[in-house]
């Protein structure tokens, strides 16, 4: 069981209040992922879950019981750092089998737990190396496994893939994916790269200035931002948003339109503009266009779109497809 409740938490640190006091509900196996730009808080809030930090109000429940006083190793949560934390001198078994030995298991029982989490992160044949002789994606997966054998309730990432490159980054991401399906066991992934959350959660979490903007599935967000701050976050490239005298002729403070619901033409259409830049990647060319009274405007078209900078281009959102804000920021 790996259920987890927050009741009004929150974190100061001296004056300063990081956490002003949220609400969150996890479900037992379920993937969420907090996100949200620099400074925003997901970290602490990850860190109050673990018990690395005290929190200065409320009370967080794993599996209905109250662990806000409960220090880390008695939560029964395993987390995975940004930094891979492995011991050079050793193998990669003798550092996967470390949390183990420290809890005075037996060898054959260490043994086993040590090959079957190696066996389900594809770590085998590596089990004889030590640390600088892997990739860092390998080396990830050992600071993953050394987390799989303590079983615990709940795994914890706190940006477990920033110090990897592109390519290992997405690879990494579908490794975590298909290990939560493997275990079925809850996980809370942060991260401030919005494509990860995603790609790879079931419920994901947006944080701005320790406040929870939204909760919901990837495409609830994407399909319903609740606000203008989720509106201008989820998506890549991000949603356009309009205000001024564009906006007031949707009764709106703000309207946004996503880059893919945009219609584009040579001859005619609602905006008229100049491509800017002109972002060719294959199967998509993103235009980035100098609308006239207007922001830059960024469309999606298909890779065959011919258009490059200094080219006329006449923009037509999808009415369908607008978004409208009003002046508290929240959608209507």
């Amino acid at each position: 069981m790996g259920s987890i409740t927050l009741n009004n938490v929150s974190k100061n640190f001296g004056y300063v209040t990081v956490i002003p006091g949220v609400d969150l509900e996890i479900a037992d196996g379920e993937f969420v992922v907090f996100v949200g730009p620099s400074g925003c808080g997901k970290s602490t809030l990850l860190r109050l879950i673990a018990g690395l930090e005290d929190v200065s109000g409320g009370a967080i429940h794993i599996d209905g019981k109250d662990a806000t006083g409960l220090p880390p190793a008695k939560r029964g949560l395993s987390m995975v750092f940004q930094s891979y934390a492995l011991y050079p001198h050793m193998s990669v078994y003798k550092n996967i089998a470390f949390p183990l030995k420290m809890a005075e298991m037996d060898k054959a029982t260490i043994d086993s737990k040590v090959r079957d989490a190696a066996k389900i992160l594809n770590l085998t044949d590596y089990l004889d190396r030590r640390p600088g002789q892997l990739s860092g994606g390998q080396r990830q997966r050992v600071a993953i496994g050394r987390a799989i054998v303590r079983e615990p309730d709940a795994f914890l990432f706190d940006e477990p893939l920033s110090n990897l490159d592109a390519a290992l980054r997405g690879n990494m991401r579908l490794e975590i994916s298909e290990l939560h399906q493997q275990l079925e066991t809850t996980m809370i992934y942060v991260t401030h790269d919005q494509v990860e959350a995603m790609t790879m959660a079931d419920k994901i979490v947006v944080l701005d200035r320790g406040n929870i903007e939204q909760v919901g599935s990837p495409l609830e967000l994407y399909r319903s931002p609740a606000n203008v701050f989720v509106a201008g976050f989820i998506g890549s490239p991000r949603m356009n948003l309009v205000e001024g005298a564009e906006a007031a002729k949707h009764d709106a403070t703000t309207v946004g339109i996503r880059p893919e619901h945009i219609d584009l033409s040579t001859e005619s259409g609602a905006w008229a503009g100049v491509v800017g830049v002109a972002e060719h990647l294959g199967s998509d060319t993103f235009l980035h266009v100098q609308v006239e009274g207007m922001a830059t405007i960024t469309a999606r078209a298909s890779g065959e779109f011919g258009l490059s900078h200094g080219d006329r281009v006449y923009l037509t959102p999808q009415p369908d497809k607008l978004h409208r804000f009003g002046p508290d920021g929240l959608a209507m």
